[in-house]
């Protein structure tokens, strides 16, 4: 069985879905869906903009769910789908607003304002400055847990990320991130990182965004998905748009739990994972969770090619 699963924000490249769009007209149309869902031309940027203004958060966001679903726009165009070749989808953070579109739970203008909504949110609950995220490099998610609340003192500070045995994210106050980030090296990671991200995803200092999402959220229709999404939150598969809509509320402030997510699409028989969109990066966590799983990536004309290729062998 296989997943479909789609990247989050840091896979953003000035470029991505282009060769696409010139391959595909199905692909050329959720661009051009996109620019007039947001009433402007946020093709033009991801394809001749500059790296900087693409990679601010409510940029990034809908260019990288368009990208997802311009990949699997091209797939179908070859005749693959996810109803019919794919046992679950799912998606690591804002991806998982592309696993929804993919699989049909939302529309794809919906999820563009929607995501260009959560970005704005996200990058306006704290002040520039304030907040921070930091990748520690070596440290399993309990330990990275344990360093984020030794390093809190009464700020927040919080395991944002789980996304594979050897890299947690944590998330929160920039003087208590910077503070576990010292921590952390002293108790054997190999490496933190400060991350270069415009605020501090995943953490409660998100609460201001995620009541923006749930107005917004709740302003949209849902369906039932054509499979079930392993959901962020939980790692656990949901289908039921109530409980869909609540996840990703949740999602705002929760932390990803990749790493339980990716162990949950294997537990429920899934074999083989394609990484849809831009870049390769949920591709190289899932190697080092599960080395049993298949892996593909499937964001350029020839990847859509031989993707398409393996399921009529």
């Amino acid at each position: 069985m296989r997943a479909f699963v789609f990247p989050g924000q840091g896979a953003q490249t000035v470029g991505m879905g282009r060769d696409l769009a010139e391959s595909y007209p199905a692909a050329r149309a959720v661009f051009d869906a996109v620019d007039e869902a947001l009433g402007e031309k946020l093709s033009a940027l991801i394809w001749e903009g500059d790296a900087e203004t693409l990679t601010l958060t409510r940029n990034a966001q809908p260019a990288l769910m368009a990208t997802s679903i311009a990949a699997l726009r091209a797939l179908e165009a070859e005749g693959v789908t996810v109803a019919d070749h794919a046992g679950y989808v799912a998606g690591h953070s804002l991806g998982e607003y592309s696993a929804l579109v993919a699989a049909g739970t939302l529309g794809l203008a919906d999820a563009a304002r929607l995501l260009r909504i959560r970005g704005e949110a996200m990058q306006e609950a704290v002040p520039a400055g304030e907040g921070a995220m930091a990748a520690l490099l070596g440290l399993d998610v309990e330990a990275a847990r344990a360093v984020a609340s030794d390093a809190a003192e009464g700020e927040v500070c919080e395991a944002a990320n789980d996304n594979d045995p050897s890299q947690v994210v944590i998330s929160g106050h920039r003087a208590a991130v910077e503070r576990a980030a010292a921590l952390a090296k002293e108790r054997g990671a190999k490496r933190a990182v400060m991350l270069p991200v415009s605020a501090p995803f995943h953490c409660a200092l998100m609460e201001p965004a995620a009541r923006r999402m749930a107005e917004a959220l709740g302003a949209v229709e849902m369906r039932a998905p054509a499979v079930p999404l392993v959901a962020n939150v939980t790692a656990e598969p949901v289908s039921d748009p109530a409980a869909i809509r609540d996840l990703l509320v949740r999602q705002v402030t929760g932390a990803v739990r990749w790493r339980e997510s990716v162990a949950r699409l294997a537990a429920d028989g899934v074999t083989e994972t394609w990484e849809i969109g831009a870049g390769k990066a949920l591709t190289g966590m899932i190697r080092r969770i599960d080395r049993s799983l298949a892996t593909r990536t499937v964001g350029t004309p020839p990847e859509v090619a031989d993707a398409a290729a393996t399921t009529k062998e």
